[in-house]
């Protein structure tokens, strides 16, 4: 969906951003950064872009829905405006992040704020706005060949393979709060989620990238987390209806929700409890997807990545269940007091 082919990095600041709390600096530059160096262009290339292969889009949002109150909305519509303000808003930029890094966990780091031309996205070509954070220095060894001898120090720096935390706002859509995608390589815990949810305050966007990995996290949580409660169910039996669900969104261009109900859950009483656990979660997570649309094959392979289909006996057994659930039986044995399956096949391999 993205076209970095012809893009170019046409300015960047950058400002050091420590932690508040910790009684950490924020040192904010004065001018642009020097990108003229061919060598060190095309390093910035690899260091802000190549997360961004297959990006998730969201939009800004602010505590009331109201987004053009949320501050990096408006330092971005400013610089798109005219991007003479780039410097003076990277440094309100950085001011921000500053005044959130509060959390005793939150690492300080350097702060580039950067402008993306000629981005390929959607059949049309845009101008970008790039946030990145780089939090984890690493040292290095040089070598040095002197007089037919080496000698040998060493520094640290950035690994332009890692970006730490950072995002790209396109300059699209900014009646609805632009197009936003997002990478934070931290861990999941409370304090990680200052960037996204503190700092940038973003919602997921309404596309068919989000219906897609929202309807088929919903599937997923209603087969493992609710299903048993309701209905005798095996594990074998969650298995075969996850693999269900992920090959309906394999094998079809468009999502039917009463055609998915139908064909995965097949019984009236099971589809009832669905769509109250559906009608439950999107309520509760504050999510507004349509019951027909079309189907995101990236989104499915990004999720099907949490659908386990592995059936765990003991710790002396796993059975990996791809296929047919009719080939596989479920028993007690009297004799041993204990549970067996039964499992048919026509050859081994």
């Amino acid at each position: 969906m993205l076209d970095y082919t012809n893009c170019n990095i046409e300015k960047v600041s950058v400002h050091s951003v420590g932690n508040k709390t910790n009684n950490e600096e924020l040192f904010l530059s004065k001018s642009l950064l020097d990108i003229s160096d061919k060598l060190v262009k095309n390093l910035l290339f690899k260091f802000f872009l190549s997360p961004f292969s297959t990006p998730e889009f969201y939009s800004f949002t602010f505590s009331n829905q109201d987004f053009t109150l949320n501050p990096v909305f408006k330092f971005a519509y400013n610089i798109f405006e005219n991007e003479k303000t780039f410097h003076h808003n990277s440094v309100n930029i950085a001011k921000l992040l500053y005044e959130l890094s509060i959390h005793p966990q939150i690492k300080s780091g350097d702060l580039f704020v950067t402008y993306f031309t000629n981005i390929g996205f959607e059949n049309k070509t845009i101008d970008a706005i790039g946030i990145f954070k780089s939090e984890n220095r690493q040292a290095f060894l040089k070598l040095n060949n002197n007089s037919n001898d080496f000698s040998i120090n060493y520094d640290d720096g950035i690994n332009v393979d890692k970006l730490d935390k950072g995002c790209l706002i396109f300059n699209t859509d900014k009646d609805s709060g632009f197009k936003v995608c997002v990478v934070d390589k931290s861990n999941k815990s409370v304090e990680a989620q200052y960037w996204k949810d503190n700092f940038l305050q973003l919602k997921p966007c309404s596309d068919v990238y989000h219906q897609t990995k929202d309807f088929l996290t919903i599937a997923k949580n209603f087969v493992t987390k609710q299903l048993s409660q309701e209905f005798e169910v095996s594990k074998a039996d969650k298995i075969d209806l996850l693999n269900r669900s992920v090959e309906y969104f394999k094998t079809n261009e468009t999502f039917d929700k009463n055609e998915f109900e139908s064909e995965i859950f097949q019984s009236k009483e099971i589809i009832t409890s669905f769509r109250s656990f559906d009608d439950n979660y999107r309520e509760k997570n504050e999510i507004e997807m349509p019951n027909t649309f079309d189907i995101s094959p990236q989104a499915v392979k990004k999720q099907t990545k949490f659908f386990k289909s592995v059936l765990k006996l003991d710790k002396n057994f796993h059975i990996y269940i791809h296929g047919d659930r009719q080939f596989i039986e479920k028993g007690f044995d009297d004799a041993s007091g204990m549970n067996y399956y039964k499992v048919f096949f026509k050859e081994e391999k």
